[in-house]
């Protein structure tokens, strides 16, 4: 079968991946810049097709819970977002993440705090690998830097909801939501029957018959014997992820003498970056976190070994650097350049900070 190649937004590839991987609903709210994937699944009405629901709840709050509804009956359901939009969803997330439901929240950050500005930013790391709600949750968190990426991270950020049992965030920010390439989309999938979702998630509210014990989705327990039990069963869990599902992409590193880390559209601008320093003499590396959480502390911490500098390069005021130097434990020098506002720093610039922070 030929490859179903097109040009479009990474937004758009988000709902056209969706559609074609077999999402059993999506529920959502605009917010700038993100709402194409409203939009574009409006626009390919697929529960005519597939019977897929989307739905634009009255606000980000009525989305997740009914998220939170959709994931405790087995089903693929998803929500999508910016960044003070995902704000107002971290109590429903905490609450997913407690009662151990698979489900997919896709944010296209942009610039805070507060309102802010509609412009790109990825100052929701912290938000997002952290917790960013109360408790002690942990979400799995992919960072494309791709459109392509955008379409693939669907189908892979489903699977691990489901093999964890545990929410899963596409953070993206708003240069890759509105930036626009060649993609080629997955193929068409049927989505699951009734009873192909009982097999599946066997722990499901799915209305089972009155002869058996109906399963009971909570996140609340008032015995706290009980609820230290869940929470250790949790910890167990996240250890289990982060020893398992680390991704990540190495560039030219085989020869490097110093280290850039970066994710999302900061890669693509480390990788012109270390093209230019290149052609000057200087030996650069990337190391593009894939998964944000796990994080590839492991990866970063053997290639430190070969560095003489770290730096991090982020559109924000220097969040996932704290994560690199935790990371680094020989005394390499790690060093943070970053752009606020909603402006994008260009490849030379990132290579002025690399000399100025760390070859002097």
């Amino acid at each position: 079968m030929a490859e179903d190649v097109v040009l479009m937004k990474g937004n758009e590839a988000i709902a056209h991946a969706a559609v074609r991987t077999g999402v059993d609903a999506y529920f959502g709210y605009p917010i700038t810049p993100q709402s194409e994937v409203l939009e574009t699944l409006a626009e390919l009405k697929p529960w005519e097709t597939s019977g897929m629901v989307v739905l634009q709840a009255e606000s980000e709050v009525a989305a997740i819970n009914m998220v939170y509804g959709g994931a405790a009956t087995g089903k693929k359901v998803m929500t999508s977002s910016s960044s003070p939009g995902v704000s107002l969803k971290q109590e429903g997330i905490s609450y997913i993440a407690g009662a151990e439901l698979p489900a997919v929240i896709v944010n296209v950050m942009r610039g805070g705090p507060g309102l802010g500005t509609i412009q790109p930013s990825q100052a929701d790391y912290f938000q997002s690998t952290k917790g960013g709600g109360h408790g002690d949750y942990r979400l799995i968190v992919l960072a494309p830097s791709s459109v392509q990426e955008m379409a693939d991270f669907v189908d892979l950020a489903f699977e691990l909801a489901f093999k964890y049992r545990n929410p899963a965030l596409i953070l993206s920010d708003g240069v890759i939501g509105q930036m626009m390439e060649k993609v080629v989309l997955p193929e068409q999938r049927k989505r699951l029957t009734d009873e192909e979702v009982i097999a599946r998630c066997p722990w499901a509210a799915n209305g089972k018959p009155k002869t058996r014990e109906p399963n009971i989705i909570t996140s609340l327990e008032l015995d706290s014997a009980i609820m230290e039990q869940r929470n250790i069963h949790l910890q167990a869990k996240y250890k289990e992820i982060s020893e398992k599902e680390v991704r990540f992409e190495e560039i030219a590193c085989e020869d490097a003498e110093y280290l850039i880390v970066a994710f999302g559209s900061c890669a693509r601008i480390a990788q012109k970056a270390i093209e230019l320093a290149r052609e000057e003499g200087i030996k650069v590396g990337i190391l593009r976190p894939i998964t944000l959480w796990p994080f590839p502390s492991k990866e970063i911490e053997r290639l430190s070994h070969h560095m003489k500098g770290i730096l991090t390069v982020e559109l924000n005021a220097g969040q996932m650097v704290e994560d690199v130097r935790l990371s680094v434990n020989n005394g390499v020098k790690v060093e943070y350049f970053g752009r606020m506002g909603g402006i994008v720093p260009a490849p030379d610039e990132v290579v002025t900070a690399l000399k100025e922070k760390l070859m002097k």
